[in-house]
């Protein structure tokens, strides 16, 4: 028999090699796909066997002829891969779809491993829980009671009354959605929240979406919504640029009618050394509701605010004007809180003084006037900043040339037999 056997089928063809010295087996080869494919048999029938289905195979479309005998068995071991597959979840899928979407997160992985990709997904990715958005803010508002709990004598994390603006501004979003999921809050659902408050201030709307967004974030944290939730890309969450406060402050003669009418009269002789200290020392009022009469006499010539009372939690002195140490002269002997009965009992009883006087509210007033008056009559931002515990450059932008020094003089010597002669 001669050598090679062309074998054939139709169009298709292959050849029968013959054993050498060299290689002691029969082979089959034919071009299947583009590509020649070659198999080796011990006997002459065995390849003319494989001959005869090959040609046929070839001839017939069949695509089976292209694989070797090792893509075969892994082909086949594949296949039972995901009949497995099947069993276990009850998704089908092909061994092409397989394949591609291996190869695609291969390309996109740049030389990791897919399973080590998987593992990082899902030590990361969460499942989100489907909490009522009302039962969510009392979870949040309860979680954050204790910071306002003042521990061994130190200042609490959290202001009570900030506590208390936050609480309410969250239940008021929380009603606006009765019914509603954490998850299910969307970014027109929160553009509507934005719309109620159209009538307020843009200070006051963007102070609202700092309070959503702070509880959002922390809704992420719970797995109560998803962290990649976009919310805060809603139009209503955009920040605005809202106008300056406008500085409003007593006069020097309003704080005299004040000091004058609150030392005579018993039923708001308490309010003071309050007044005293935030006119003609800058205080806060929150720090002056923190502050004990050691504070205020512990350094001679100044009232110390330590860091435990202070906004900024820095610790400053202020120096004490000869008029503030007078005022204050009969409480030498005073110790403990210089007001004890809370801000609110403050509110009230000086709006009662104010409104028996005629004297108008102005927010923030008494602190506005130290600032302002100060500011005027040194024309040093950085000295009036040091004094108030406030930064040199809100000092220049808020407070610069509001008034004379004239009138910053009458401010700090605050009696009326004073102010009667500077005003002659």
């Amino acid at each position: 028999m001669r050598f090679p056997v062309v074998i054939r089928h139709r169009k298709a063809e292959a050849r029968i090699y013959g054993r050498s010295d060299a290689y002691d087996y029969y082979r089959v080869a034919a071009y299947v796909g583009g590509k020649r494919r070659v198999s080796s048999h011990g006997t002459y029938s065995e390849a003319r066997a494989a001959a005869d289905k090959l040609v046929r195979d070839i001839a017939d479309g069949s695509q089976t002829a292209a694989l070797t005998p090792g893509q075969a068995n892994d082909a086949l071991a594949a296949l039972q891969r995901l009949d497995g597959l099947y069993r276990d979840t009850g998704r089908r899928v092909s061994l092409l779809a397989v394949a591609s979407e291996y190869a695609e997160a291969v390309r996109k992985l740049n030389g990791r491993a897919l399973g080590e990709a998987v593992d990082g997904y899902l030590s990361s990715v969460v499942s989100v829980k489907r909490v009522d958005l009302g039962e969510a803010v009392e979870q949040f508002i309860k979680g954050r009671a204790h910071k306002t709990e003042a521990k061994d004598g130190k200042r609490p994390q959290l202001s009570a009354g900030y506590h208390y603006i936050v609480s309410m501004w969250l239940r008021e979003f929380a009603n606006t959605f009765p019914n509603t999921a954490v998850c299910d809050l969307t970014k027109e659902l929160l553009n509507v929240y934005m719309s109620i408050y159209g009538d307020v201030s843009a200070r006051t709307r963007n102070g609202r979406r700092t309070v959503v967004a702070m509880f959002l974030k922390w809704c992420a944290r719970q797995d109560y919504i998803a962290a990649g939730h976009r919310l805060f890309e809603a139009d209503g969450m955009t920040h605005e640029t809202s106008e300056p406060e406008v500085i409003d402050f007593y006069t020097p003669s309003e704080l005299s009618s004040l000091l004058q009418t609150s030392s005579n009269d018993i039923d708001h002789r308490n309010l003071l050394p309050v007044i005293a200290l935030c006119g003609l020392a800058g205080l806060r009022l929150q720090e002056a509701g923190r502050l004990t009469w050691e504070d205020v006499f512990h350094v001679e010539g100044h009232v110390e605010i330590t860091r435990t009372k202070s906004k900024t939690r820095a610790r400053r002195l202020v120096t004490a004007c000869p008029t503030l140490t007078q005022w204050l002269a009969p409480y030498r002997s005073c110790s403990g809180l210089i007001w004890k009965h809370g801000l609110e009992k403050f509110h009230s009883d000086f709006g009662a003084l104010r409104a028996s006087l005629t004297i108008p509210a102005r927010r923030n007033g008494l602190r506005h006037a130290f600032c302002t008056f100060h500011f005027a009559l040194h024309s040093d931002e950085n000295q009036t900043a040091a004094q108030a515990g406030n930064s040199p450059s809100m000092i220049h932008a808020h407070y610069k040339g509001l008034v004379t020094k004239a009138e910053a003089e009458k401010w700090f010597a605050v009696d009326n037999a004073t102010i009667e002669s500077l005003e002659s």
